[in-house]
């Protein structure tokens, strides 16, 4: 059990050093954008599905109240939260529109979107992302190993490399959690420099 255990923390200690090595970049280019979009007075929408509907209310969450630093709330909502919201548009229209057509009627100028799939094929999620690149807003994925759907439809791409959901799961948080922390520095520094 010990080795199972010691293995389990190694793989993802292994993925997620990969990870960044691939997309640090790509994590300062976001962290930049998020930061800009806030500071302009715009918003976070954040989805997904089962566990990674939970990294996006728990992403959302760190943004709106904090992460680290005491400072003001960023405006975040994740579109997966609202269970009337979600289980009416499931009945009225399609599962697949859950997250499209709250976007129709929250997304405006000037936001950005997370959209989050392990697999990168949840349809109602590139729905979502359909409907944000008609408004013009810029799109983030998060995804796993084969997730070129999603991947092919967004302005930057978090793709981890591994089609093990555990393990894409944990990176995506991790991620989740250094854009917080970057964004609330950025903005920190830029309302301590006024």
């Amino acid at each position: 059990m010990k080795n199972k255990i010691e293995q389990a923390f190694r793989e993802s200690i292994a993925v997620k050093q990969k990870f960044v090595e691939e997309h640090v970049d790509t994590i300062i280019e976001v962290s930049m954008l998020l930061a800009d979009t806030f500071s302009r007075g715009n918003k976070l929408l954040l989805f997904g599905n089962g566990g990674s509907a939970c990294d996006a209310s728990h992403i959302a969450a760190e943004f709106v109240n904090r992460f680290k630093k005491e400072r003001p709330a960023f405006p975040a909502i994740a579109l997966n939260t609202d269970m009337a919201v979600v289980t009416s548009i499931a009945n009225d229209y399609d599962y697949a529109d859950i997250f499209a057509r709250q976007m129709k009627a929250l997304a405006q100028d000037g936001d950005a979107v997370i959209a989050i799939s392990t697999s990168g094929g949840s349809p109602n999620v590139i729905n979502a992302v359909n409907v944000a690149r008609k408004k013009k807003l810029q799109t983030i994925a998060f995804t796993g190993g084969k997730g070129d759907a999603l991947a092919s439809q967004c302005d930057y791409v978090f793709a981890v490399s591994s089609v093990s959901t555990p393990l894409v799961q944990e990176t995506h948080i991790t991620l989740g959690h250094v854009l917080c922390q970057m964004v609330e520095e950025i903005l920190f520094e830029a309302h301590r420099a006024r």
